[in-house]
């Protein structure tokens, strides 16, 4: 047990240390487009009720969004969700308590990439302060400054909701407004900065915790990094050339001669019926327990038997043969 969690802390450390500039790239990205949109979109209502939706808004929806676009961006996350085990695997594992502490740590490899961009965004706009001084603005007990000492609460609160918007507030009343924003910029700078030291900290138990139970030494870790990123490339490139050249064969019993080539002799005039055939939604479709056709060609050509009319490119088009 120890030997696979630490591999796996390992391969999840890997898997951090190899897209770590990417993670960067993402936070200079969300910097930028937070900035950006701060200045073309937010505007506090300055309304009693209302500055606290907007505000929190601000801060959570595109959080939320970004969190989610992390998720599904992540190749990881759909391997988790559509892979399954093996029949080997079925059979002989037992250890259900392994399995689901190897699936935490997957959930949290992947949980801390998708973290990357809605962490920036909240800890930017605490820094920031805009959106926090919004949403808490009419919450904030001002007898401590001596302004508006003799009105009721809910006219307090309504003068309190206006601090946001300096040119809605009342002369006597600038210099306590001040007073207040700056209490509150204070308080989310310093939220924003504790989140980004808790991140941090995280961040460094996270490669020590990987450190100690890797199983692996360091030049030994190195190798077999280089091995998972040139296996994965080499995948991808048999992949593509695996299913162009089945595809290939597809296409050129339709068509009756493969694509490119320089020696075509004749061609395969498709009938109606088989134009039908192969038109339409594509769908997945399993042909029995191992295997799916892929497309309405695909399962034309192993169904059909290639027949009908052939045309030789160097005789005359009127001529064609029936095979």
């Amino acid at each position: 047990f120890g030997c696979c969690l630490g591999v796996l802390i390992s391969s999840c450390w890997c898997l951090f240390c190899s897209v770590i500039i990417a993670n960067a790239i993402i936070a200079i990205l969300t910097i930028g487009g937070q900035q950006l949109f701060s200045f073309f979109t937010f505007s506090c209502p300055c309304h009693v009720g209302q500055n606290l939706i907007y505000g929190l808004a601000f801060l959570g929806v595109p959080a939320l969004i970004l969190l989610i676009v992390g998720y599904a961006l992540n190749n990881q996350t759909w391997r988790l969700v559509m892979g399954k085990s093996s029949h080997f695997e079925r059979e002989t594992s037992s250890n259900w308590l392994l399995k689901c502490k190897l699936l935490c740590f997957v959930l949290c490899s992947i949980t801390g990439r998708a973290l990357v961009a809605p962490v920036t965004w909240l800890a930017v706009t605490l820094i920031n302060g805009s959106y926090y001084i919004c949403a808490v603005s009419e919450y904030i007990p001002v007898h401590y400054y001596g302004a508006a000492p003799n009105v009721t609460a809910a006219e307090r609160s309504r003068i309190l909701a206006t601090f946001p918007c300096g040119q809605l507030v009342p002369p006597e009343l600038s210099r306590a407004r001040d007073e207040v924003i700056l209490l509150l910029r204070y308080q989310s700078q310093v939220a924003g900065w504790l989140l980004i030291a808790v991140v941090v900290i995280t961040v460094f138990l996270s490669y020590c915790l990987a450190s100690c139970f890797s199983p692996l030494s360091f030049l030994h870790f190195r190798y077999w990094n280089s091995y998972v990123h040139n296996e994965q490339e080499l995948f991808d490139e048999a992949t593509e050339q695996h299913s162009r050249l089945y595809a290939m064969q597809n296409v050129r019993k339709f068509f009756g001669f493969v694509p490119g080539s320089e020696t075509v002799k004749e061609i395969r005039i498709p009938s109606l019926r088989e134009w039908q055939a192969i038109s339409g939604l594509a769908f997945l479709k399993r042909v029995d327990k191992e295997h799916y056709d892929y497309s309405l060609l695909h399962d034309w050509a192993l169904k059909e038997r290639a027949s009908g009319k052939y045309l030789r490119i160097d005789e005359d088009p009127g001529i064609i043969t029936q095979l």
